[in-house]
């Protein structure tokens, strides 16, 4: 449920896209995105910190698009998302007591810190890597084509093509987590002593 609910602004946006065009479909990501972090305080009356960057990255990009009628501006946000992620990331390794990823997991899996410091730092630059292809689509994929089609082929690539690439990519890292698993201790917090298998 989690997971659908934080597609909800791309997929309307991919909706408003496919019947309308880059900039009702820029409005209305916008305003999906006030409605999911809204909804999301009404009801934890707490905010998530991405969906908060998310929000300022897509109000401000979003809104030099419609007032400038410029669509550069809304095809780097994808890139800004996946930077500023990958940054805080790479930045977790060398700053804090945990990385982001143990953060975000450790209190599923039990992982040795070194495991949890290669899975950290293989998303930063997976991330990295993926603002980086997104630049790339977005303004030097099949020049040869009219502004409208490689429009289109930012489009599809920003839902299925960015989100295919996640989706393979979490798969993989699943494996990996699979084979580093380690057994809770009796207290029941996750052993972090350092150890690997």
């Amino acid at each position: 449920m989690k997971f659908l609910y934080d597609l909800f602004p791309l997929l309307l946006f991919f909706a408003a896209f496919k019947f309308y065009d880059i900039y009702v479909a820029t409005a209305v990501a916008i305003v999906a995105s006030f409605v999911q972090v809204g909804y999301f305080w009404f009801r934890h009356r707490r905010f998530e910190t991405m969906h908060l960057v998310t929000l300022a990255i897509i109000v401000v990009f979003g809104g030099l698009t419609l007032a400038l009628h410029d669509d550069t501006f809304i095809k780097w946000k994808p890139t800004l998302v996946y930077w500023i992620l990958a940054g805080i990331m790479f930045g977790s390794q060398w700053f804090g007591a945990k990385t982001l990823i143990e953060r975000m997991m450790s209190k599923q899996i039990a992982l040795s810190v070194p495991v949890w410091r290669r899975l950290n730092l293989s998303w930063a630059i997976f991330f990295a890597l993926l603002g980086a292809v997104n630049i790339y689509v977005a303004f030097y994929y099949r020049l040869d084509l009219d502004a409208e089609t490689r429009r289109n082929l930012w489009v599809d690539f920003k839902v299925f093509g960015s989100f295919g690439l996640t989706l393979v990519f979490a798969i993989a890292q699943a494996f990996f987590m699979a084979k580093h698993i380690q057994e809770a201790p009796a207290s029941g917090k996750p052993d972090t002593d350092g150890t690997a298998d």
